[in-house]
């Protein structure tokens, strides 16, 4: 395996929770559309697939069986990109419901996102210290490594909590979030000093959710960090053109990888930067 630390993971997040065929008609929402695009991403050279599912009507769920679908027609093919599972696609649900597909499936990693906060400023996205110590514990049984998905400063020291009760391990992998209504915008400066307060030893990606998109990925890679793309966050290309596959946020971010000298990393890269067990 070549030098590590030049690789960057490259993350896509293909569908996510809020685009419909309304907004853009490429968004895949459907198992088979979605494992189809995970897979040509993978192809194009995404080192991870960060996966929402939605349930008949094309709205954001947590639907039991639509990730046990979607993960089947990925598993069944030759694509051995690195499998990350949303825990928050649905809001308002009991505790197991946002955990029984981890631990039946046993993706390699799964969101951890550390803390409740405003969920665009119309409802409550809750994550309770009483479902993170649950989740934590789950994805350690399950061997499912954290995706600790920070949208604002505190859930850095939540992680840090959590890090020294023994529900989480190091090292931990973070994942900053910014750009989401409630949590904190996609400027340079939040993500500078975000990248400040974590622990010497984390790994750590970034992104920035619609117009911050780009911003946000020329300084999480000017860090030295990783990087995340895909229509769950931003549906654009460019101002008012829409991107007609996630494949196309895929390629440009190889280029614009390419022009810092450094190369996406293979899964197989991937897993041994975040310490994952295949």
């Amino acid at each position: 395996m070549s030098d590590l630390k030049n690789k960057v993971i490259l993350t896509v997040a293909p569908t996510g929770a809020w685009p419909s065929k309304k907004d853009t008609p490429y968004v895949p929402l459907q198992p088979k559309e979605i494992a189809d695009e995970v897979y040509a991403c993978w192809k194009a050279g995404a080192s991870v697939a960060h996966l929402h599912v939605r349930d008949d009507e094309d709205k954001s769920s947590m639907n039991y069986d639509k990730f046990v679908e979607t993960v089947g027609y990925i598993r069944d093919t030759d694509c051995d990109i690195v499998l990350n599972l949303t825990t928050s696609g649905q809001l308002g649900l009991e505790d197991e419901a946002r955990m029984r597909h981890i631990i039946d499936l046993k993706p390699e990693m799964a969101s951890y996102d550390c803390g409740s906060m405003n969920w665009l400023h119309t409802s409550v996205f809750e994550n309770s210290p009483r479902f993170l110590e649950k989740l934590g514990t789950v994805m350690q049984e399950n061997n499912v490594k954290p995706e600790i998905e920070i949208f604002d400063a505190g859930m850095i020291y939540n992680a840090l909590y959590y890090l020294k009760k023994g529900i989480l391990k190091a090292p931990l992998h973070f994942q900053f979030v910014l750009g989401a209504a409630g949590g904190m915008d996609a400027t340079v400066e939040n993500l500078v000093f975000l990248k400040s307060l974590i622990p010497a030893d984390s790994t750590w990606g970034a992104l920035g959710i619609g117009k911050g998109h780009l911003p946000i990925m020329f300084t999480a890679l000017a860090l030295g960090g990783h990087v995340r793309v895909g229509m769950e966050d931003n549906i654009l290309y460019s101002k008012g053109v829409l991107a007609k596959s996630n494949v196309e946020f895929v390629e440009r971010t190889k280029r614009i990888v390419a022009e810092f000298n450094k190369e996406i990393a293979t899964p197989d890269e991937a897993r041994a930067i975040m310490s994952l067990t295949k």
